[in-house]
C-alpha cells in the first residue's frame, strides 16, 4: 500500500520521471480502459509511463487525488479516488485554464516495494455546457 500511496503523491507533487520512477518495477505496465479522452483505451510499458509522466507537465498543473476508498489482498492494492487538475491546454471538451475531474479505480500490483502494474478505470466528468 505504502508505494501505491507514494506513486500517488509523486504525481500530486508534480513528479516527472526521475521521481516516478523509483517506485515502479522494471516490467511496469499501465493498462488504461476505454475513456473519454482515450475512446480505444491504451496499454503502456514503464518507458512510456514515464515519459507519459514527463509529458504530463505541459499538459495539467495542481493534479490532486482525494482516496476514498483502498483494498488490500496479498500483492493486489485498489485504489478508489477523485483526481483533479488544471489544465494548461485545450483538450477535447475542455478549455486551458478549467479544472478537470475524474473518479478513478485502479487496480495495483506490488512485487518487493515497487509497483509492477496498474490498471486504470477513468470516469470523467462533463463540464457543463456553455
Amino acid at each position: 500500500m505504502d508505494c501505491v500511496l507514494a506513486l500517488l503523491r509523486a504525481i500530486e507533487g508534480g513528479g516527472g520521471a526521475a521521481e516516478i520512477a523509483p517506485l515502479l518495477a522494471r516490467d511496469y505496465t499501465l493498462s488504461e480502459a476505454p475513456h473519454l479522452l482515450a475512446p480505444s483505451g491504451a496499454t503502456r510499458n514503464r518507458d512510456e509511463a514515464l515519459a507519459g509522466a514527463d509529458a504530463t507537465q505541459d499538459v495539467v498543473s495542481g493534479q490532486r487525488f482525494v482516496v476514498r476508498r483502498t483494498t488490500c489482498e496479498g500483492s493486489r492494492v485498489v485504489v478508489e479516488a477523485e483526481w483533479s487538475a488544471t489544465l494548461l491546454m485545450d483538450l477535447p471538451h475542455w478549455d486551458a485554464g478549467e479544472v478537470i475531474r475524474a473518479r478513478v479505480a485502479s487496480v495495483f500490483e506490488v512485487r518487493d516495494g515497487r509497483v509492477v502494474s496498474q490498471d486504470s478505470y477513468d470516469c470523467y466528468f462533463m463540464p457543463p455546457p456553455a
